[in-house]
């Protein structure tokens, strides 16, 4: 085991990425972009990285936050669920003073950081000696430990404990992060660089070995994500153009983003939306359809625009809408977020281009 990480921690101080958490130890900072980094690609996630960062530099400034400014800080980055857990996760760390634990098992308490996350943050921040296993590490265990379990089965529990087993104990951090740096750059999910890898050349890659790299990991199928139909009206306030935009329950899909007013639902259910919006029927016009693919849903949504005849406060909204805020802004502001202080999902950003398109 000591040639396997001799071998692969060379090769990482030689050839890693210059990735700017990678410049630091702040446990704080590292804590962010793993957060940032799940399901996510590292060239979208730099510069969310270094807004956020800039605006809040530690956990008690982030705990601070009021959460549409965080969600607005997050606003275009998907899975918006991770700001509210990274949020809720600071005001409990803030509570007991804003330094985060300094092990694993103290970091899997704070609200949003499971087990991966918690070996990330205790090896590289603090060089406690503990694995991690996210999707590359998994595939670089199964192809170098020729691993047959299904790795969305038990094939990740075992890969678990072998992270444990084999960390570097002199710099976990380096060794955690080469081992996801292989998986992100010459392990990959299709056509690998086995060539370029520093363990296939030096046959200590059991699936190179064997002629197996394409048949591992192995991964059992995915349920395809659901089919929705919705409806959304973007009512535009004719003398200057702004529209109205309302916030979705915590509780709900989108939770405290902002969004034109949505409903589920065929194209009759257009007509129960517009019933209690303040707009002039009369100018309610499809404007054509958008489509958005979430993790386990598939949103098909079918845009109309009208103009906004007057004002709608919260205790106008229906119990059942979902929302719980009201606001009309600019069209520029209200796509972006960032500069109303409003957290905009990707979806209602296609809903609101949509609507300023006039064919259908």
């Amino acid at each position: 085991m000591a040639r396997l990480q001799q071998t692969l921690l060379g090769w990482y101080e030689a050839c890693r990425r210059d990735l700017p958490w990678r410049r630091t130890r702040d446990p704080y900072a590292i804590w962010v972009s793993e957060i940032m980094l799940q399901q996510t690609r590292v060239e979208t996630v730099i510069p969310y990285y270094e807004r956020f960062l800039s605006r809040f530099p530690t956990a008690m400034a982030l705990a601070e936050a009021p959460p549409d400014e965080v969600l607005a800080m997050w606003s275009g980055l998907g899975y918006y669920r991770r700001a509210r857990l990274l949020l809720e996760g600071a005001r409990a760390v803030a509570a007991k003073g804003g330094a985060l634990p300094a092990e694993r098992a103290g970091l899997v308490s704070v609200p949003g950081i499971g087990r991966y996350t918690a070996g990330a943050i205790a090896s590289i921040a603090f060089g406690e000696p503990v694995g991690l296993v996210d999707g590359n590490v998994a595939r670089v265990f199964a192809r170098v430990f020729a691993i047959d379990e299904d790795m969305r089965k038990q094939g990740m529990r075992t890969a678990e404990a072998l992270a444990d087993a084999i960390v570097a104990e002199r710099d976990p951090g380096a060794w955690n992060q080469a081992l996801m740096e292989l998986g992100a750059t010459v392990c990959t999910p299709r056509s690998p660089s086995c060539d370029a890898c520093p363990l296939s050349r030096a046959s200590m890659c059991r699936a190179h070995r064997e002629g197996r790299v394409a048949e591992l990991p192995v991964l059992s199928a995915k349920k395809p994500p659901e089919a929705r139909r919705m409806q959304a009206i973007v009512a535009i306030r004719p003398r200057d153009g702004a529209v109205l935009m309302l916030r979705r329950r915590a509780e709900r899909t989108f939770g405290g983003l902002w969004e034109p007013p949505t409903i589920e639902g065929a194209p009759r259910m257009r007509k129960v939306l517009a019933s209690w919006l303040p707009i002039d029927a009369r100018t309610l016009e499809r404007v054509g359809t958008v489509e958005h693919v979430l993790t386990h849903r598939a949103l098909s949504v079918d845009v109309a625009r009208a103009e906004l005849t007057s004002a709608l406060a919260p205790r106008d909204l229906p119990d059942d809408a979902g929302y719980d805020a009201v606001r009309v802004v600019r069209p520029v502001a209200s796509r972006e977020g960032r500069e109303e202080g409003m957290g905009v999902s990707t979806l209602a950003k296609k809903i609101l281009a949509r609507a300023t398109q006039k064919t259908p």
